[in-house]
């Protein structure tokens, strides 16, 4: 029973960091509400199943569960999303070496992004 509820509380912590994701445009939505259906599916089915019939984040689920897809729209989102962070911060004029750091980070990101199937 302990383990069950641990998951269950990973699933709402998971979930709470998605829905703050949802209003600020830094912290990404998706990874988390993901994350919050894997701790759901270990801790209980019954969430589990809730957060998969959601009409926004269900198929999001479904298609990474089924085939580790992304959409185009979320792929088009996450890419605009990671060249707007990237050009604020050269605009704010952090110093070359956090910016190249940050230019990597953001370069993987979008890789990995971009070659999963639609």
């Amino acid at each position: 029973m302990t383990r069950q509820l641990a998951w269950t509380t990973a699933g709402f912590a998971a979930l709470a960091v998605g829905g703050l994701g949802a209003v600020l445009p830094l912290l990404p939505t998706t990874p988390f509400v993901l994350l919050a259906a894997y701790a759901f599916g270990k801790g209980s089915p019954r969430l589990e199943a809730r957060l998969e019939a959601h009409p926004w984040f269900g198929p999001a689920i479904r298609d990474w569960r089924n085939r580790r897809a992304i959409s185009r729209r979320a792929k088009v989102t996450a890419s605009v999303v990671m060249a707007l962070t990237f050009l604020g911060s050269a605009a704010l004029g952090l110093p070359p070496l956090a910016l190249a750091i940050q230019a990597v980070c953001l370069a993987a990101v979008a890789a990995y992004i971009l070659s999963r199937p639609d």
